[in-house]
C-alpha cells in the first residue's frame, strides 16, 4: 500500500480551489495576477482605514448615536418628538401646523372605528350581560342611525387627508395602503372584514416627504374668520367643525360606550385619541399645541434618523451632536435592527407595560407584554451590544394606572404577579424588578441597569428623564473617547 496521503470529500475547499492559480499559468500571467491581488488588498485596506478614521473623527467631534427600540406603538416616535421639542424647539414649533392634518385623521378614524363597531349589528340590551350577537338584543336606535348619516361627510375627509399625507411620489407600498383605505369606504363589509379594517393603518415613510406635501397643501387662499384674523382655508377642519356636535354626541352616547366596552375597543388607551378634546381641536382656528403633537398618531415604516446639537458639557468648547435613530417595531421590520447595533452608544428600549391584556396587531395569538419581554431578552443578550448602555422605559404607566383603578386584575393575565395589591405602585415595582432580573441574567458583561416608569406623552416628567439619560450617555461617551 502506498504511503501517500489522499484527500477525502470533507477536505475539499471550493474557495481554495477557486483562488488557486491556473495550472498552465505563464510567468507573465503570474506577474499580472499578483499585481491585481496586491491592488485589491491595497484598496481593501484603504477602505478599512477610512472607516476606522471616520469613526475616530466622529468620536473626537462628539457624535453620540442613540437607538430607539421597542414593539410597534410602544412610544418610540413620541420619544423622538420629545428630543426634537427639547433640543430643536424652533423647528418643532414651526412644524406644529403640519400636524393638524394628522390630528384630523386621528379624529376621523376614531369616529370610523365607532361607526364600524355599530354597523350591521344588532345592539345587545344593556342588561343582557353577554357579548353582542346577531340574533339577540335590540336594533340600532333611530338617533344613532341619524348620527351615522350626518357623519357621512367624514368619509370624504378621510380620503382627502390620506391623499395629502401620501403624495403620488411615494412608493407603491404606501400608495396601496392609502388607496385601500379610501376604497374601503365604498365597499360593503362583513363583521369580520370590519375587524380587519380597524387593524389597517395609514403609514408614511420617515423623512420630510410627507411634511413637504402637507406644507404645499396648506398654501391655499386665505379667508377671514372674524375676530381671529386671517387663516388658510382648510376643508377638512371646516367639515370636522360642522360635525363636531354629532361627533360629541356619538362619543358620549351610553349605548355606544357599552358596545365599545363589550367589543374591547379602548380608543382612549391608544395614541391619537382626541375625542375628549373635541371643543378645542374642532375649532376653525385650531392650531396644535406641543402636547397635541406628542399625542398625535402617525405610523412610520422604515428607519428615521434625527440629528441635533446638545449644549456643551464638562468644559468642552462645543456641544455634542446626537444622531437618534427610530426603527420600525412591527415584527416584519425587526430584521432591520441588527445593522444599527454597530457603533451605537446607547439604546432606549420602550416596553408598554399597560398592554398586559392586549395582543399584537400582526399576530393575535401573541400577548403584547410577552412580546416585549422576549424582545428585551434578545436585546440584553446580544453580544454586539455587550458594551452598550441600555435604558429601559416602562412606558404608558398612565394607562396602566387607569386599567388597574378600573378593576382589571393584573394577576389574571400575569400569573406570576400572584396576590400582590392591584395598584400602580406595586405593579410598577414588580415590572421593574422582572426586567432588571432579565437584564442582569442575560447581559454578556456586567453593566448598570437604568429603568424608568414613563408616560412619554407627559411633557414635564419625560423632559426630566430625557435630560438624565442625555447626561449619562454623554459622560460615558466622553470617557470612552478620552475627552473627559
Amino acid at each position: 500500500m502506498s504511503g501517500a496521503v489522499t484527500k477525502s470529500a470533507h477536505d475539499f475547499d471550493p474557495l481554495d480551489e477557486a483562488l488557486r492559480p491556473p495550472i498552465n499559468e505563464t510567468e507573465e500571467d503570474r506577474v499580472i495576477r499578483q499585481a491585481q491581488e496586491a491592488e485589491a488588498r491595497r484598496v481593501s485596506q484603504a477602505i478599512d482605514d477610512s472607516i476606522r478614521a471616520e469613526k475616530q473623527a466622529q468620536k473626537k467631534k462628539g457624535i453620540v448615536r442613540l437607538l430607539l427600540l421597542g414593539q410597534s406603538e410602544s412610544g418610540k416616535s413620541t420619544t423622538l418628538r420629545h428630543f426634537q421639542k427639547l433640543y430643536t424647539p424652533t423647528a418643532f414649533h414651526e412644524e406644529r401646523i403640519l400636524w393638524r392634518s394628522v390630528i384630523q385623521l386621528n379624529i376621523v378614524r376614531s369616529v370610523r372605528t365607532i361607526l364600524d363597531a355599530l354597523s350591521d349589528i344588532r345592539l345587545p340590551t344593556l342588561d343582557s350581560g353577554g357579548e353582542d350577537s346577531d340574533d339577540s338584543g335590540t336594533n340600532l336606535p333611530q338617533e344613532l342611525e341619524m348620527l351615522q348619516m350626518r357623519l357621512t361627510p367624514l368619509r370624504h375627509i378621510e380620503a382627502l387627508l390620506i391623499a395629502k399625507l401620501i403624495p403620488p411620489s411615494e412608493d407603491e407600498m404606501a400608495s396601496v395602503i392609502g388607496s385601500s383605505a379610501i376604497s374601503a369606504y365604498h365597499s360593503h363589509r362583513s363583521r369580520s372584514s370590519e375587524r380587519s379594517w380597524r387593524a389597517q393603518e395609514v403609514f408614511v415613510r420617515p423623512g420630510a416627504t410627507w411634511k413637504g406635501a402637507l406644507a404645499k397643501s396648506t398654501r391655499t387662499r386665505p379667508v377671514s374668520l372674524g375676530n381671529t384674523g386671517m387663516q388658510t382655508r382648510d376643508e377638512a377642519q371646516e367639515v370636522i367643525h360642522s360635525c363636531s356636535y354629532d361627533i360629541m354626541a356619538l362619543w358620549n352616547d351610553r349605548l355606544v360606550r357599552e358596545v365599545l366596552r363589550r367589543r374591547k375597543i379602548r380608543l382612549e388607551e391608544s395614541s391619537g385619541f382626541f375625542l375628549n378634546d373635541l371643543d378645542r381641536v374642532t375649532a376653525l382656528n385650531y392650531t396644535p399645541n406641543d402636547d397635541d403633537v406628542l399625542r398625535a398618531r402617525l405610523k412610520t415604516v422604515g428607519v428615521s434618523e434625527y440629528r441635533c446639537e446638545m449644549e456643551a458639557v464638562a468644559g468642552r468648547e462645543s456641544g455634542t451632536e446626537w444622531r437618534i435613530v427610530d426603527v420600525g417595531g412591527s415584527r416584519s421590520q425587526r430584521a432591520t435592527w441588527v445593522p444599527f447595533f454597530d457603533d451605537v452608544d446607547a439604546i432606549i428600549f420602550l416596553a408598554p407595560i399597560s398592554s398586559f391584556d392586549q395582543v399584537l396587531a400582526e399576530d393575535r395569538s401573541v400577548n403584547r407584554l410577552e412580546d416585549s419581554v422576549l424582545l428585551w431578552k434578545a436585546v440584553c443578550s446580544n453580544k454586539l451590544l455587550a458594551n452598550v448602555d441600555i435604558v429601559l422605559f416602562l412606558n404608558k404607566c398612565d394607562i396602566l394606572d387607569a386599567k388597574l383603578t378600573s378593576g382589571i386584575r393584573l394577576s389574571k393575565y400575569v400569573r406570576s404577579y400572584g396576590d400582590r395589591p392591584n395598584d400602580m405602585e406595586t405593579a410598577s415595582k414588580y415590572f421593574r424588578s422582572k426586567f432588571s432580573a432579565i437584564h442582569r441574567e442575560y447581559s454578556p458583561l456586567p453593566r448598570k441597569f437604568y429603568g424608568f416608569c414613563t408616560t412619554v406623552t407627559d411633557t414635564t416628567t419625560t423632559a426630566g428623564i430625557l435630560a438624565s439619560v442625555r447626561d449619562m450617555v454623554v459622560r460615558r461617551h466622553l470617557k470612552q473617547s478620552r475627552l473627559l
